[in-house]
């Protein structure tokens, strides 16, 4: 039996259809497709990151459950006292982890879309079913269809992003409260992007016991770290603890978000710099031609193209060294879409020349 044959008949086929997770090579590109900070961090504290480095101890395993981390982003991020928390590797790790405790068969996780890709992608890996509810027009929740399929699919889960990502917006409050409502299972309002909006749900928690809201440090900075902390009823965690890899969070994590949480006032001011250059970014494009902007709580914007001309966009753009993202082909709704990351002054100043050229 040949190796493919021997994949062919060990990899199960819904695996075996699915495309890997693409990060396209950046390399010498002004790189505004990832939704990262752009700002590192200032001088002073890169040494003070240094010292911290020095008193880890690589030979010990870390604190398995980081008390001392949660604690800081406990703080930081406004968790009430009564609700639980837990840490991953990424948000990434965590959503693997809820679907993980509530797989099984014919279970369904159920999200809007478009959205986060990586809601179906590991709905599929754990063997569940994912049952993709189409936005509006205008990107909005589509309540009508929301609640029948939540009436007829009864998910087990359904995620929420909040701003939604790729398109930038926020779901409405009221449509939100009659999913919490009406949800057989858990809710999981996925706050990614939360430094870059005045609205959460963490204050929430404990209104509803099906609700559980969930944080990264990606977009304060700390993308290279993949931290991401859950926050919810103490006895929903318990039981998704169990799907926690061991010490899933590693000692140079640990050290270096400790310290960076103990500089809250480095990451606020590189926000409050990221929401500046949005509202820059915004008036901007929506005084280019041919293109349609849609409006953004997070730290990118979603662009349509005129009708054919998202790929000759990306690909101008690509020529001129500048990498973001192309939507257009991903799901029916995005035809013709580019999404822009907010970088510094200097790098949005060279995307909307670059872009202009183009239109």
């Amino acid at each position: 039996m040949s190796l493919q044959e021997k994949i062919a008949r060990l990899v199960r086929p819904e695996i075996q259809v699915m495309s890997a997770y693409h990060v396209p090579p950046a390399q010498g590109m002004i790189k505004l497709d990832a939704m990262e900070n752009p700002w590192p961090w200032p001088q002073e504290l890169r040494a003070a990151w240094l010292e911290a480095l020095r008193g880890v101890e690589l030979n010990r395993y870390p604190d398995p459950s980081a008390h001392e981390l949660q604690a800081e982003l406990r703080a930081v991020m406004a968790v009430p006292p009564a609700a639980g928390v837990m840490l991953g590797n990424g948000s990434d790790e965590l959503i693997q982890m809820i679907i993980q405790t509530l797989a099984a068969p014919g279970r369904v996780v159920m999200a809007p879309e478009p959205t986060f890709v990586m809601y179906r992608q590991l709905a599929l890996v754990a063997g569940m079913s994912f049952a993709g509810v189409p936005l509006c027009d205008d990107f909005s929740l589509d309540v009508t269809a929301m609640l029948e399929a939540i009436a007829v699919r009864q998910p087990a889960v359904i995620f929420l992003a909040f701003p939604n990502n790729p398109t930038g917006n926020l779901f409405d409050a009221g449509v939100i409260r009659q999913i919490l409502d009406e949800a057989p299972g858990l809710v999981v309002v996925d706050e990614a992007y939360a430094p870059f909006t005045d609205h959460s749900y963490m204050a929430r928690l404990g209104q509803h016991d099906n609700l559980l809201v969930m944080r990264t440090v990606s977009k304060m900075g700390l993308a290279g770290l993949r931290l991401g902390l859950l926050a919810g009823p103490r006895d929903w965690l318990a039981e998704i603890d169990k799907t926690r890899l061991p010490y899933n969070v590693n000692v140079l994590t640990q050290a270096v978000a400790d310290l960076a949480l103990a500089h809250p006032e480095v990451l606020e001011e590189q926000t409050r710099a990221i929401r500046a250059e949005r509202a820059r970014l915004l008036g901007a494009l929506r005084r280019l031609p041919g293109l349609t902007v849609y409006p953004s709580e997070a730290n990118f914007i979603l662009l349509r193209t005129a009708q054919g001309r998202a790929s000759a966009v990306f690909e101008g753009l690509k020529t001129a060294k500048v990498l973001i993202k192309k939507l257009d082909g991903g799901h029916p709704m995005l035809a013709d879409c580019l999404r822009v990351t907010v970088g510094t002054p200097q790098e949005n100043d060279v995307f909307l020349e670059a872009l202009g050229r183009l239109l």
